[in-house]
């Protein structure tokens, strides 16, 4: 399979983000990513799906939507549209509805930052998910970058730490979004993850202080999506945005802080002799299968089934036996700029038992 790496979520000047469709490209490329889908507030724009070329090198942008309610005070229920291919926002103000509508168009469905926190030093509310009780989405916005830096800051001083030195921003997603997926998980539904930068690229002025919070390139540099797709791209716009909707949908990947590691070439398949799946993939077991996860390096190495740890060890290469079904995920943290970081999240490989088929007279 062909490993790509791509960042979504991402604000453009059609909505509140500060750069456009160009410029975005440009940052993509000089990060060394493959894909972009931009994903303004309420706003489709058609026509645009398209590789843009620098130095050589090239993405491709593609065009998704956030939608939400603007009329909800306070905001709530921001859902990441990727694939649908045509405007949504009419539907924002029933997300049943909305996640139908996407459905019913092969796009897929993303709560959008589901838990985060409020930042009233800069007027920032705490855009969380509300309305758990839809069924039919595709999965979570498991780790949002920006989110991220309203989880750290409660002052000033800290607000100016992080917006001078952001690496030390990515720690790992929220806790809280962690156990939610593990819960829908352990109820043997399929949900996928993926990771938005949430990028905006705002200019902030305080005094004479002036700052870009926090550039493109910054964004695109850090928390990523590396997604799996059958074969590589072929320079092609419609069989290569098909091909990477498909791999987003289905969970075949995971996301990683580049930041801290090249997590490129990360495994994680289970075989049981007849079949070999990877991320995102199910596979049927009558007794057992074999689960094989591989890293770039050493990692503190945590295997999860249905939210429980059933393997915890520091290794870059693990080969161990299941038997029973559930939702398997990997996690790996690594020490970074004095913490133990999240590195990377995978999504799951879905193991169900074969039924037994009796036959009688």
């Amino acid at each position: 399979m062909q490993e790509l790496i791509g960042n979504l979520h991402i604000h453009s000047t059609y909505s509140d983000g500060t750069g456009t469709y160009a410029a975005i490209a440009d940052a993509a490329i000089g990060a060394g990513l493959d894909f972009i889908i931009i994903n303004d507030h309420n706003v489709y724009v058609q026509g645009v799906n398209q590789y843009l070329q620098k130095d050589g090198k090239r993405v491709l942008l593609l065009i998704g939507e956030e939608v939400h309610d603007q009329n909800r005070m306070p905001q709530k229920n921001h859902m990441l549209v990727i694939g649908a291919n045509h405007e949504l926002a009419q539907h924002a103000a029933n997300p049943q509805e909305l996640i139908d509508e996407v459905n019913n168009a092969g796009g897929s469905s993303f709560l959008a930052h589901p838990y985060e926190f409020a930042l009233p030093l800069f007027h920032e509310t705490a855009i969380t998910w509300d309305a758990w009780e839809v069924k039919g989405f595709t999965g979570l916005e498991l780790w949002n970058a920006f989110s991220e830096f309203k989880t750290h800051v409660h002052n000033l001083p800290q607000a100016l730490f992080y917006a001078f030195l952001p690496d030390f921003i990515p720690h790992q997603p929220l806790p809280q979004a962690l156990a939610r997926w593990d819960e829908i998980l352990a109820r043997g539904e399929r949900v996928a993850v993926v990771a938005g930068s949430d990028s905006h690229a705002l200019h902030y002025k305080i005094g004479p202080l002036q700052k870009v919070i926090f550039p493109y390139r910054y964004h695109f540099s850090t928390v990523n999506n590396h997604v799996l797709v059958d074969a590589p791209l072929t320079g092609e716009v419609l069989p290569d945005s098909g091909a990477i909707y498909q791999a987003i949908r289905k969970g075949s990947g995971f996301i990683s802080n580049d930041l801290i590691a090249s997590s490129r070439g990360f495994s994680f398949t289970a075989e049981n002799g007849e079949e070999k799946v990877t991320m995102g993939g199910e596979m049927e077991i009558t007794g057992g299968a074999t689960i094989r996860v591989e890293l770039p390096e050493r990692a503190d190495l945590r295997l999860i089934r249905d939210g429980e740890v059933c393997l915890h060890l520091d290794a870059d290469r693990v080969v161990s036996t299941i038997d029973k079904p559930g939702a398997y995920r990997v996690e790996c943290y690594r020490r970074f700029l004095g913490k133990n970081r999240g590195w990377i999240f995978s999504n799951p490989i879905y193991i169900r038992k074969r039924p037994v088929v009796r036959s009688g007279f």
